[in-house]
């Protein structure tokens, strides 16, 4: 734990916001009343939801510049920071299992990929691309691993497949290399979202995060900066335009088109909370956000604890989340209102020890 510093305000506040918004996807009252902007697309498409661990890659990107800009300032050398690096995407990696074991710890079904453990891949390699290669290279190879993947997944021949067909899961190198490579449980039976193939582009998100990192950490004014992160929230936009008509958006294999659209969006909220919390001074109104992002890791790993509490029927024999929607339905209201209701009180609940430690002016760093 360490005590707080000096922060960006509208990063910390958008951090919040992804958080808040992971939270609510991933805990509904019911997965039988779900509203449909609050589900991924089942393959091919774009849901509002998807957004959401894109745009946390990205926030990850753009505070590897802001964070290690800094250390270096202050004279930790290069091996210095590898050292915290590693240690630290080694910690995200272990909270990441450890919470896919809780709470039955079934060592024989273990997954190796997931959420967390995406998050430690990317904060560990964008780390080393940045203390080891200059911005211009960072952006050969992002387009590089873009243009690779684009290949790859639309052309090489997949075996005792041929060549790859996008439109069905189980056609396309990534599956195929999660079906080989990857041990353990795999979240869709035969591949994994978090899967190998798919981390490269990924990490493609993290960089373009960092490129954003470059623009707030330079001298210009912050008029400049938030001009510049538009007109780079633009490219990106125009570009993931472009090549869905190459490859489609995907976030399940996280296509080319799928980093560079939502690469583009979550440049453009950037430049949102910029604009309205460091120009105009609104930090205030986003207080709540604002609490989960200064503490983020602590309250998605939280919000996994709790739900032996709050959801499953192991402690009280009975689903305290289900017991609400079917009540909450019972008196009239809607039964995906009722299941949002049930997701929005969860965040609430998971507000209160968050609240504690910003009061405190505490982050737990992972």
């Amino acid at each position: 734990m360490e005590k707080s510093n000096t922060r960006l305000l509208s990063l910390d506040i958008f951090r919040g916001f992804t958080i808040i918004l992971m939270i609510i996807v991933n805990d509904p009252g019911s997965w039988n009343h779900v509203y449909a902007p609050l589900l991924h697309a089942k393959w091919n498409g774009l849901t509002p939801t998807d957004y959401v661990f894109p745009a946390f890659l990205f926030i990850v990107g753009v505070s590897i510049v802001l964070s290690l800009t800094q250390q270096s300032k202050k004279g930790l050398t290069r091996k210095q920071l590898v050292k915290k690096i590693v240690f630290r995407s080694l910690k995200i990696y272990a909270v990441g299992l450890f919470l896919w074991f809780w709470p039955t710890f079934d060592f024989d079904r273990i997954r190796w990929a997931g959420v967390l453990p995406r998050i430690a891949v990317v904060f560990l390699i964008c780390s080393l691309f940045f203390l080891y290669t200059e911005r211009k290279a960072q952006i050969i190879i992002a387009s590089s691993i873009l243009l690779l993947y684009w290949l790859i997944m639309q052309y090489l021949p997949v075996p005792g497949v041929g060549i790859p067909d996008l439109s069905v899961p189980e056609k396309n190198w990534a599956n195929y290399i999660d079906r080989q490579l990857l041990p353990g449980y795999l979240w869709r039976k035969t591949w994994d979202p978090e899967g190998i193939l798919s981390t490269f582009p990924a990490v493609v998100t993290g960089l373009l995060g960092m490129l954003a990192g470059y623009i707030l950490v330079s001298k210009a004014v912050l008029k400049d900066k938030l001009l510049k992160l538009f007109v780079l929230a633009a490219t990106l936009l125009i570009l993931g335009d472009a090549s869905r008509y190459l490859m489609p958006i995907n976030k399940s294999i996280w296509s080319s088109s799928f980093v560079l659209m939502t690469g583009g969006i979550s440049c453009l909220l950037l430049a949102f909370f910029v604009h309205w919390v460091d120009i105009k001074g609104n930090a205030s109104r986003f207080k709540f956000a604002q609490v989960f992002g200064m503490n983020a890791i602590f309250a998605y790993a939280l919000a996994g604890l709790l739900y032996t509490v709050f959801y499953s029927k192991k402690l009280w024999g009975i689903s305290l989340s289900s017991t609400f929607v079917e009540q909450a339905i019972a008196v009239g209201v809607a039964p995906k209102l009722a299941s949002l209701l049930y997701a929005l009180l969860y965040v609430l609940i998971l507000w209160i020890p968050t609240y504690q430690l910003f009061k405190r002016k505490i982050y737990i760093k992972l």
